[in-house]
């Protein structure tokens, strides 16, 4: 297995995760049982799970009233985004195996 694979992989499980853990989430809120910290939402979506992260937010209407996360995972993913292009158009080679 090479190393974009491997990257593909990652990228695709972090995004579920972050996905199912907003539906998770917005289940407990509607119980009113015990809620997974809002910085561990963050983490998920820091560490590459933003696309799962506002999908999940506006599939289940979670978290969409408040500001630091209609505005922060959508930053999040536009700062993820330009980092990818400044690497994609660096002029350093990345040696990929």
């Amino acid at each position: 297995m090479n190393t974009i694979t491997l990257i593909i992989i990652y990228f695709v499980a972090i995004n579920f995760i972050s996905f199912i853990m907003m539906g998770v989430d917005k289940y407990k809120a509607r119980k009113r049982a015990w809620r997974i910290p809002e910085s561990t939402l963050f983490v998920l979506a820091i560490i590459g799970g933003s696309i799962g992260s506002i999908a999940g937010m506006h599939l289940f209407h979670h978290k969409t009233r408040h500001w630091y996360f209609l505005y922060g995972m959508p930053a999040i993913l536009v700062i993820q985004l330009l980092i990818v292009i400044a690497l994609a158009t660096s002029p350093i080679e990345f040696l990929i195996m």
